[in-house]
């Protein structure tokens, strides 16, 4: 269910996608968004159903004016030993909300991203290297608070994504695509994140969450909009 906060002097955010070839480019704005307070968190209606919640997933754009919410959120998940997740969301979050990433970070289980925001976070911390695995393991390794190791997930669009937890990094294939099968890739990403982390949370291992991960986004690729073609296809 959701539980929504209304501003009644802002409109719902919105977004235009433009689509050219395999690439897109997006131009939102945020309206209401933007004035998400944490009071409303605090409502017993709220509590309620942060209290009831077993997984917490963040996305990086909400650190650009959300941080005292989320590090609500990712305390009480902390505290109660359930797994919150946050996406980096773009390579603009790590570079210019920096200091917002970091204040969050100790308190992710689970971090998502692709390669352009991976090589952004590391050039922010000025970590000198490009290498996606070594990033990802940097990331892994990087202060955490609680007893669960952190597991980063870097995707690479068409290349392997790579995943780093416990001192380890690992190599996870991506099935190729030909350039007819690709119709949209917007919300590919996205569709990766939910269908991997919808895995996890049903209690899947690392290496099959990916696979599903890697399934929807391929079925996601060859459609118009981030949607699955159901039921004709299975993440089985």
């Amino acid at each position: 269910m959701s539980a929504y906060q209304v501003v009644a002097d802002k409109p719902t955010g919105a977004c235009a996608v433009v689509i050219t070839g395999h690439d897109r480019s997006l131009c939102t704005t945020l309206g209401a968004a933007e004035s998400f307070a944490a009071s409303h968190l605090a409502q017993a209606e709220q509590q309620k159903l942060i209290a009831g919640a077993e997984f917490f997933y963040l996305g990086g754009f909400f650190l650009t004016h959300g941080l005292e919410s989320a590090l609500i959120l990712a305390k009480q998940a902390n505290e109660a030993g359930k797994p919150f997740s946050m996406n980096l969301s773009a390579p603009f979050i790590p570079q210019f909300f920096k200091s917002q990433v970091d204040e969050i970070l100790p308190y992710v289980d689970i971090l998502v991203g692709n390669e352009s925001e991976a090589i952004a976070y590391a050039e922010s911390h000025e970590w000198g290297t490009t290498d996606i695995a070594a990033i990802a393991l940097k990331l892994s390794q990087a202060d955490k608070k609680g007893a669960k190791p952190r597991v980063v997930v870097i995707t690479q669009g068409a290349d392997s994504t790579i995943t780093a937890t416990e001192g380890a990094t690992k190599v996870h294939p991506v099935a190729k695509l030909s350039a007819e099968q690709i119709v949209d890739t917007n919300g590919a990403g996205d569709m990766f994140a939910g269908a991997f982390l919808g895995s996890i949370a049903a209690g899947k291992s690392l290496d099959a969450a990916i696979e599903v991960g890697h399934k929807a986004g391929a079925m996601s690729v060859g459609l118009v909009g981030p949607q699955l073609a159901w039921p004709k296809q299975s993440l089985a």
